[in-house]
């Protein structure tokens, strides 16, 4: 792996191309995703808790927490799109749209699980990404879940290739363009372990998954929980 360097962002907000919301409006009444929520890492949590499903979309995954009993559910989204498709399809739960990510309208130690679903993949920059968690440890209560789902570095051809031809463009290797428009990142495990130093590691599944656009994937689950106030 080649390492880049990047000029530094602006620390204040994730940029345009951290948020991509006009491809992401574009596509909100067409895309599908499929990260699976694994259940037994949910089994002893209270159906009671305060769940955010941070980068919603359109509610999938709330609905599906929903069908297996919590209640208190709440998701966020920088895409209109998403949130609108998100609203029509569920028009009982609680959707609302990110102005200025990743910053959020909540109180600090506000929730008690807070779900990550193929979002780091729509960050591109480190520094963005440490902002996002960063926002979401600040929300989480002490002793509160974070439940991350993301693509990892793929091994075949067609990933190698164009993680090499973005490389040096975006400044860093797993960094791509895809061929309607988005800007995505792939990870390495390395990289996981430390955009997620401050938070206690529980548990890490290897899943396959199927892509935005098709394309079987390997991903990762990632169940962590902010540490304790000592």
């Amino acid at each position: 792996m080649t390492a880049f360097s990047q000029p530094p962002r602006e620390a204040s907000a994730m940029s345009d191309l951290d948020s991509q919301v006009p491809y992401w409006d574009a596509a909100a009444g067409t895309k599908t995703f499929t990260h699976p929520l694994h259940l037994p890492w949910l089994e002893g949590i209270s159906r009671h808790v305060a769940i955010l499903d941070y980068g919603c979309g359109y509610g999938r995954t709330m609905e599906e927490l929903e069908q297996h009993g919590f209640g208190n559910l709440t998701g966020v989204d920088t895409s209109p799109g998403m949130i609108n498709r998100a609203r029509r399809l569920h028009p009982t739960m609680d959707f609302a749209v990110l102005d200025a990510p990743p910053v959020s309208p909540y109180p600090g130690a506000g929730f008690d699980a807070v779900l990550l679903f193929a979002v780091l993949t729509c960050v591109p920059d480190d520094e963005a990404q440490h902002r996002l968690i960063a926002e979401l440890n600040r929300i989480l209560k002490p002793g509160g879940i974070l439940y991350i789902s993301d693509l990892l570095l793929q091994d075949d051809e067609r990933n190698r290739s164009r993680y090499s031809r973005y490389a040096q463009h975006y400044g860093r290797y797993g960094v791509f363009e895809t061929g309607d428009g988005a800007v995505c990142r792939h990870h390495s495990r390395e990289w996981l372990s430390t955009l997620l130093a401050g938070f206690e590691p529980i548990d890490t599944r290897t899943i396959t998954v199927s892509t935005m656009n098709g394309h079987e994937s390997t991903g990762v689950q990632i169940l962590a929980s902010k540490p304790t106030l000592t």
